[in-house]
């Protein structure tokens, strides 16, 4: 308290700035070399002058206090404009002295607002008990050294006409003394011209007299136009960096990898406070994909690699390209880590090399799963997968689940992709499911072929249905033999938790039924399911609307059984919440069987929640839906509630608590995952 007290007032701090100035020149400083992924460029002082003004005099912030740490042998006090405090505290040696690290740990800074983060104020909170003992000789060092440090600093923010004065104050009652930085910018400088300019393929491609060359001259328009530190804007360091790495990146991420900075300038007028740039950038040559070359593979072949690829040979370079070809090698399923990389060789950029590094699965792997679900209850079950089974091409997957209310088995067989991403497959599977009173038994078998070219996927296939039901009263039994085509895209920001964007799903088929009693006759059946996410504007980017909607029709001869499997019922925690899993439908002597249409929409509205829970979402919804014979006898059953969503790392945890109005009670929900 004595200290502050001794402290003089700021009106004769603020005259005695106005009248010192500190140049960097007492202590010369060598300028910065450029590198060539654009680093700090070098500045060259045009009309620099010792007796500059620094323009009208700056308001001096409340200072940043560093108090003293055990073994230090003074305070310090920083006045500096609040957007400068934290640049200077991390890069002072007055303020490294102080503080090992130079970051302020927590009861070691008085006063920064919210200049340094709390994880830098933590990361060296340990290392604040033990404070540097240094000279007095080495203070006053430090002190004389501190103006000339700080305007070498204050220039990579644009502040070339800065006032500095650092002052040492005693304490007569033989206290730690305190030192002061008194620190008055002056004005930023400002951007007064910009030179942009462009050599190598797409500069020379740019002069030829063709569409070709309208397009590259059209590209390198949009690249200047893009340019983020424009004339008049402020000039940083940082800016400028960023400026040349944007551009050199966006070259080198459509065509031209091997992109590089020519030549590039700042030329500062520090007595009018403005720069001047110059950038020259060398595209290098245009890089077409012509080869492939894999690597890691033991066991798999090297095809099915190639066949991924979601362009064509000697296409045009492009990140986004590779993005792509990796995500598509990752969804396949046989490779466990995957690298896509672009030799950037200028003598072999046409055509040039790109390079598959794989690492393959486990030729056998298998998980055991326990779990519970609000449509089924409890269930336990396990996944056995073979990679290469009886030494053919191929992935066998045997899935086995049991639970009280639904069974399930399955075998199928996949195989590597062919041209094109198609595949092969053959499965089986038969299921069990007691729900609505009607126990219903399941058998298929499923040939066909399919294609993932994100975003669209295809499956083209035949299937052999058999389904038994029963209930209290009835018996029924229905095979069918039906060609199918289903088809999906999908169109949103993130695959995991969407919030923006929209799926489709589209499916068409038809066959041949024969029930057991010997009737048979031709049946077509169709599907959609539509999805659609959208972020609500002016709400702070936290409020979020999901849309779905759904139909389904078996067209077939009246009185003509066809397996249930290929029927509608609706209800469950996918579809219209507030019900029982599959428990809207067609009532059977009490029970509920399925029905040849079906027809569910719902709208939901969800608020993020703020601070340490801003992965969590409040929700309010509507469900509406139902099965049934005939479209003017289906009635809409209502559903409607709250709940809690979890952004976790497989999908939304979705938590809802929906009230069935036609049966007038509550029921929980609780599901992971998106269904598209």
């Amino acid at each position: 308290m004595r200290a502050a007290r001794r402290r003089p007032p700021r009106l004769l701090l603020a005259l005695a700035l106005s009248g010192l100035l500190v140049q960097a020149a007492a202590a010369p400083r060598e300028d910065p070399s450029e590198e060539a992924e654009g680093p700090p460029v070098a500045v060259s002082r045009a009309l620099a002058s010792t007796s500059t003004a620094a323009g009208e005099p700056q308001r001096i912030a409340d200072p940043a206090v560093l108090e003293a740490l055990p073994g230090a042998r003074y305070r310090l006090e920083l006045h500096a404009p609040d957007a400068l405090q934290a640049l200077l505290i991390r890069h002072l040696d007055l303020a490294r002295y102080q503080h090992p690290e130079g970051l302020g740990a927590a009861g070691f800074v008085s006063r920064l607002g919210a200049a340094l983060s709390p994880s830098e104020a933590a990361a060296t909170g340990d290392a604040a008990d033990e404070g540097p003992a240094i000279s007095a000789a080495e203070i006053g060092r430090l002190l004389a050294a501190a103006p000339a440090q700080a305007a070498a600093l204050l220039e990579t923010e644009g502040y070339f006409q800065a006032r500095i004065l650092g002052e040492r104050e005693d304490d007569p009652a033989g206290g730690l003394p305190t030192l002061r930085l008194l620190v008055a910018p002056g004005p930023q400088a400002r951007i007064e011209r910009l030179s942009l300019r462009l050599e190598g393929a797409l500069a020379e491609a740019g002069e030829q007299d063709s569409p070709a060359g309208a397009q590259a001259q059209s590209r390198w328009r949009r690249l200047q136009a893009r340019w983020s530190l424009p004339q008049g804007a402020g000039f940083t360091q940082a800016a400028w960096a960023a400026a040349k790495a944007e551009l050199l990146s966006s070259l080198r991420a459509n065509g031209y990898p091997s992109a590089r900075i020519a030549a590039s300038e700042a030329r500062v007028d520090a007595e009018r406070s403005t720069v001047e740039l110059s950038f020259q950038v060398d595209s290098g040559p245009l890089f077409r994909i012509g080869r492939i070359r894999v690597e890691g593979l033991v066991r798999t072949p090297e095809a099915a690699a190639l066949n991924v690829r979601p362009f064509p040979l000697g296409s045009v370079h492009a990140e986004r390209l590779l993005l792509d070809y990796q995500e598509a090698l990752q969804r396949v399923g046989l490779y466990q880590g995957v690298a896509v990389e672009l030799d950037a060789d200028p003598e072999q950029a046409d055509p040039a090399t790109l390079v598959l590094r794989l690492r393959e699965q486990p030729l056998k792997s298998a998980t055991l799963s326990l779990g519970y679900s609000t449509n089924t209850g409890p269930r336990f079950g396990g996944d056995f997968t073979h990679r290469r089974p009886f030494g053919q091409n191929l992935v066998a997957t045997t899935r086995l689940k049991f639970g009280l209310l639904e069974r399930l088995a399955s075998l199928e067989l996949l195989g590597d992709p062919q041209p094109k991403n198609y595949r092969n497959l053959l499965s089986l599977q038969a299921t069990y499911l007691d729900a609505a009173g009607a126990i219903t038994e399941s058998q298929r078998l499923r040939v066909g072929r399919s294609q993932d070219s994100d975003p669209i996927e295809r499956l083209y296939y035949l299937e052999l249905n058999r389904s038994v039901v029963r209930t209290d009263s009835q018996r029924s039994d229905a095979r069918a033999l039906s060609g199918n085509y289903a088809w999906s895209r999908r169109e949103v920001n993130n695959l995991i938790f969407p919030t923006q964007g929209w799926a489709v799903a589209l499916e068409g088929g038809g066959g041949y039924a024969v029930d057991a009693d010997g009737d048979r006759g031709p049946f077509t059946r169709v599907y959609g399911r539509g999805l659609w996410y959208q972020p609500l504007a002016g709400r702070g980017g936290n409020w979020f609307t999901q849309f779905r909607a759904e139909a389904g029709q078996v067209i077939k001869r009246e009185g003509l059984a066809v397996p249930d499997a290929l029927l509608f019922r609706v209800g469950g925690d996918d579809s219209v919440r507030g019900y029982g899993y599959q428990t809207l439908g067609v009532d059977r002597d009490g029970a509920t069987v399925g029905g040849p249409l079906m027809a569910t929409a719902s709208a939901e509205l969800l608020r993020r929640l703020d601070g340490r829970w801003r992965d969590w979402y409040a929700a309010a919804f509507l469900d509406a839906g139902n099965a049934g014979s005939g479209w003017r006898d289906l009635q809409p059953a209502y559903g409607y509630g709250l709940g809690l969503r979890w952004r976790s790392p497989i999908g939304p945890l979705r938590i809802d608590l929906a009230y069935g109005e036609a049966t007038g009670s509550l029921r929980l929900h609780v599901n992971v995952g998106v269904r598209y």
